[in-house]
């Protein structure tokens, strides 16, 4: 009886250490979140330079003859 009393306490004991836990949990998604909104970034910050090149492109080569 004492031995079964002794186990639940050692569970209880590490199930509540197991599910309180001062350090973040790592999570894969946010970097992988980062990565996107970075990306997403790069393309909003490029798009004026990418019509500027266009524009450069058809004054140097008129559509014309």
């Amino acid at each position: 009886m004492k031995l079964s009393n002794v186990f639940f306490f050692v569970f209880v004991a590490v199930f509540a250490v197991a599910s309180v836990s001062g350090a973040p949990r790592w999570n894969p998604f946010k970097k992988l979140e980062r990565v996107g909104q970075n990306i997403r970034d790069g393309i909003i910050k490029a798009g004026p330079a990418v019509a500027v090149i266009g524009q450069a492109t058809s004054i140097a080569r008129p559509t014309g003859k």
